[in-house]
């Protein structure tokens, strides 16, 4: 099929500009005060037509619009000349190649096409990190609450320690209340078993001993951490 005027495809759709059309119809009146005419016969901005500012090589830009086909087949039926006439034939022939079995085939496997790179590509972004993953989960180590947040911020998360122990105070993993139990893991967290609780008696010059307490994070407790950093959306605060 001959192209009689330029068809483009906006949002996926065939459109057509308004100015290409305007010159095939060989309207006589200027087209800065024939669109606007025209849109008073009901048409909507952002449904039927969008409007915008063409290039141009010289000077200031001009005036345009983006139509739907719909809207440029009544927009011929308007001018009741010849011209019209061909032009609407024109564009019932790309409604009817666009609706074909094949053009709806070619466009649902070019969708399904491009969805499938996508999940692709974020498979390939995202597998570092189930590596990381589940490296972490097979080990049988506890580190510090410090060591994990060095882990993390070799995987692209912004944190220090300071502003993980603060993150786990704040969304209850750790207990908050000054004390003696400050920064030790919440029952939550020990039913959960995120953290285990290292006990060291310290024996003093005066022959008093006393016990220290450490929280250390599990290997469960660093792969579960780990995903709320690096797997979902919005955990760091």
């Amino acid at each position: 099929m001959n192209e009689l005027i330029k068809i483009t495809y906006n949002n996926d759709r065939p459109a057509v500009s308004a100015r290409d059309l305007h010159d095939f119809l060989e309207v006589k009146t200027a087209y800065k005060d024939w669109f606007p005419r025209m849109c008073e016969y009901g048409f909507t901005e952002g449904e039927d037509f969008c409007s915008f500012l063409s290039e141009s090589t010289g000077g200031r830009p001009a005036q345009d619009a983006v139509l739907t086909i719909d809207m440029a087949k009544e927009l011929c039926m308007i001018q009741r000349n010849e011209k019209g006439k061909q032009a609407r034939q024109y564009f019932l022939q790309i409604e009817k190649d666009w609706n074909s079995p094949e053009k709806v085939m070619a466009r649902a496997l070019q969708i399904a096409g491009d969805k499938l790179k996508r999940l692709e590509s974020k498979v390939e972004a995202d597998a570092p990190k189930v590596l990381f993953a589940d490296a972490v989960s097979a080990s049988k180590t506890s580190i510090l609450v410090g060591e994990l947040a060095k882990l993390l911020k070799q995987n692209g998360v912004d944190i220090g320690q300071h502003r993980l122990f603060r993150w786990m105070r704040e969304n209850g993993y750790l207990i908050r209340r000054n004390g003696t139990d400050f920064n030790m893991p919440t029952q939550k967290s020990m039913d959960l078993g995120l953290f285990t609780v290292k006990e060291t008696a310290i024996t003093h010059s005066d022959g008093t001993v006393t016990v220290s307490k450490t929280a250390k994070v599990t290997g469960k407790g660093q792969q579960y951490f780990i995903q709320k950093f690096l797997g979902e959306e919005g955990t760091r605060k």
